[in-house]
């Protein structure tokens, strides 16, 4: 290969890079490459190599070397769900989970069309109040404070008096989120078959409870769960449910649920903590067509919505303040043997100092708060000092029953399979065989070199960043102009 000339004489790093870009042997494929990562704004650098035969005939079907490449690696997109870490791979996750949602409320993906007749809700529980904070009752009425607060007002959320307010109890309650949501499901069973005169073992061999919930951020720092709530037969959303499970039934199981479901957490530093449900939740019929109500399409851009966010949309920061050094201990071993301070950390466990953090009071003292109960021995398993940036929440952010509908897993084989049919099309119209894809087997090797682009592919990563916002904005726009003439 030729030596590259050198383009010392250009001041910015960027497009010295891309110059240099230009140069390599085959721009095009740089460009392509970085092109059908659709703006990812972390993608993972490979290096490896993958190679596909047919075993009848020996042949090589496919055959790929990172090598091969301009670079020498292969970019893939990074799949991260939140929108603040990386837009164009959240909103892949966001259409998927509406996909996913709506398959199990109007079928489609291997899901009949007839669940549209079965029973299902918008089911949303909160958490309970740890002291009073500033908000918006409606009606026009002020705050607590006396001040009428504006949506995007900074006081939202944070308490009325600091002082008094239970940092401990909120971050237990968001660190037991989850196992609360898992005890709730299953008082939800036993609820329902208390309400219709049966048995558990009745309930089961008539009934299946399925559901699809994800986790919201309150401007409190606490999460709430939306979760849809469907009644199936008993072999899932093929089968129709019994008349008896009637949306009536589902509310009044929900409230007892609600009720009932607790656990309890000890500790010598607080004593016993009820991790419990606040008293305020909703139950909302989904109905398959209509205005201004929870419609099929309504509920899974919604919960499409929420499967992106995460904490950072209080007011946290979106990433871990544990520092990888020592795990958050504080301390390493030495050259002696012995244990000695962590020096990229000063000894304090934090990759960065909360004190120094760019938040508001209210989210630095639940930082602060998940940092210290971290270090209580008998909460140890709840690794509070990882999930300190999420305020002590540590569960997943959207989770499914498993007869609910299809897999996000699923979606993306088809996906796959897909861009693969596109290949054999290709393979085709070149006059190549097309082989039977079942009998095929794949072998590959790769190695994680790092994360994110070079100046110059990060200045063509905005190009196609840019293209694709320009295409959606036109998109809107034709769709905007077609309404008007109608």
């Amino acid at each position: 290969m030729p030596r590259l000339p050198r383009f010392d004489h250009i001041a910015s790093p960027h497009l010295r890079d891309l110059v240099r870009l230009a140069h390599t042997h085959d721009f095009d494929r740089v460009q392509e490459q970085v092109r059908h990562l659709r703006g990812c704004t972390q993608p993972v650098n490979l290096h490896g190599w993958s190679i596909t035969t047919d075993p009848a005939t020996k042949e090589v079907v496919r055959s790929y070397r990172s090598e091969d490449e301009p670079s020498g690696r292969l970019l893939t997109t990074c799949g991260n769900r939140r929108a603040t870490r990386c837009p164009a791979c959240s909103r892949l996750y966001a259409a998927d989970t509406y996909h996913l949602i709506k398959a199990g409320l109007a079928g489609g993906k291997n899901v009949p069309e007839t669940v549209r007749t079965h029973p299902r809700a918008f089911v949303t529980l909160t958490a309970p109040s740890f002291g009073p904070v500033h908000n918006q009752p409606g009606n026009n009425r002020p705050c607590a404070c006396g001040t009428h607060h504006t949506d995007d007002a900074p006081a939202l959320g944070t308490p009325l008096a600091p002082a008094s307010y239970d940092y401990t109890g909120a971050v237990l309650w968001n660190a037991h989120a989850g196992q609360l949501w898992a005890r709730f499901t299953l008082y939800l069973r036993r609820a329902l078959a208390a309400h219709l005169g049966l048995t558990q073992k009745a309930l089961n061999a008539s009934l299946r409870v399925s559901f699809a919930k994800v986790a919201e951020y309150q401007k409190r720092g606490l999460v709430h769960f939306h979760a849809v709530i469907r009644f199936d037969g008993p072999e899932g959303h093929t089968t129709p449910p019994p008349p008896w499970a009637t949306l009536d039934a589902l509310h009044a199981a929900v409230a007892t649920a609600v009720e009932r479901a607790h656990l309890t957490v000890s500790s010598p530093a607080f004593g016993d903590r009820v991790i419990a449900w606040g008293s305020r939740f909703t139950v909302d019929p989904i109905t398959a067509l209509g205005d201004g109500e929870l419609t099929d399409a309504k509920v899974a851009g919604y919960i499409a919505k929420y499967a992106t966010k995460s904490a950072e949309n209080t007011g946290t920061v979106d990433r871990t303040l544990l520092c990888r050094h020592c795990n958050g201990n504080g301390r390493q071993t030495g050259p002696s043997g012995l244990p000695a301070f962590c020096d990229p950390c000063d000894g304090t466990g934090q990759a960065e100092p909360v004190t120094a953090l760019p938040v508001q009071r209210h989210v630095r003292q639940m930082i602060r708060t998940a940092w210290n109960l971290g270090h209580l021995p008998e909460l140890a398993h709840l690794n509070l000092w990882k999930w300190a940036h999420m305020l002590g929440f540590r569960g997943h952010f959207s989770t499914k029953s498993r007869a609910y509908s299809t897999t996000l897993g699923a979606l993306r084989d088809i996906r796959r399979t897909w861009r693969q049919n596109q290949a054999d099309t290709a393979r085709t119209h070149a006059g190549h065989p097309t082989p039977d894809p079942t009998t095929l087997i794949t072998q590959s090797a790769w190695t994680y070199l790092a994360t994110g682009y070079t100046p110059g592919e990060e200045l063509l990563a905005a190009q196609t960043r840019h293209n694709i916002t320009q295409k959606h904005q036109d998109a809107q726009r034709a769709k905007t102009e077609g309404e008007v003439w109608q």
